[in-house]
């Protein structure tokens, strides 16, 4: 990495798992990490992110705005820009989840993952259709930003003006080129839940295992339940992909969401 940008700043936006990612890159290598991310991403991301050595700047309501503040620092600035979907590396790196979980449990027949910029997906169609074309893989968006949705439905890239949903790893206005095109070719089917599954499925999981989940990582387990006739008698794979949730938070949705 210290090869590759030399003494630029790396910037990205992100609404946590790349920040986080790229921060860490950024602290091994000694480079300087510069992270957009819109208002109202939890101070436990923002944190983790300046506890690694990056700087975060808050900029937009949402991804997208992040993002394009991010780019536009870039072109200006000439910082080195990291695309949170449209980097081929990254997905390779995100795969790599998918990967220990086919090595550890090669049995799985449905896959379930989130998306919110499509990489995670992306991830488990190149690993599963790869290793084992059978297993269904099934992504999951937030119903108040559905533009991957829409985008893989219409087979063309989608926007959304703006985004409604507090799930915040999920709420993006757009799809993006490159993990759409592997999403088009490879994904069986991707399922719509609403923040109140996603609350849910937040109280089931910790009820369940004890394990927190945010909204956007508990995605997985509201689809789960909204296809469960569909996954009676296989073996399921669902990936929680953040835990970063406030506690005031967490504290009101185990007080007032039900259980599935």
């Amino acid at each position: 990495m210290r090869e590759q940008v030399g003494n630029k700043t790396v910037i990205a936006a992100s609404t946590g798992n790349h920040a986080q990612s790229i921060a860490y890159a950024g602290s091994v290598f000694g480079v300087k990490v510069k992270i957009i991310m819109p208002s109202g991403v939890s101070n436990l991301k923002t944190e983790a992110i300046t506890d690694l050595g990056a700087e975060v700047v808050i900029h937009g309501s949402y991804y997208d705005e992040a993002r394009e503040y991010a780019e536009k620092l870039a072109a200006g600035e000439g910082y080195v820009y990291v695309h949170a979907s449209n980097e081929p590396l990254l997905h390779e790196g995100v795969a790599t989840m998918h990967l220990e979980t086919f090595e550890e449990e090669p049995n799985i027949d449905v896959v379930i993952n989130p998306i919110g910029g499509g990489s995670g997906a992306s991830g488990a169609c190149i690993v599963y259709k790869t290793l084992s074309p059978r297993v269904r893989v099934i992504g999951v968006q937030a119903e108040g930003a559905p533009a991957f949705y829409r985008s893989w439905k219409e087979g063309a890239i989608k926007r959304t003006d703006g985004v409604t949903t507090a799930a915040e790893g999920l709420a993006t206005a757009t799809a993006y080129e490159l993990p759409l095109s592997v999403l088009r070719a490879y994904i069986d089917d991707i399922i719509l839940v609403s923040d109140e599954e996603m609350q849910r499925a937040v109280k089931t999981i910790f009820h369940a295992t004890g394990q927190v989940a945010e909204l956007s990582g508990a995605a997985s387990t509201a689809a789960a339940f909204k296809i469960k006739e569909q996954l009676t008698g296989r073996k399921v794979a669902l990936l929680v992909t953040g835990g970063n949730i406030q506690d005031d938070q967490l504290a009101f949705i185990l007080m007032n969401s039900q259980i599935f």
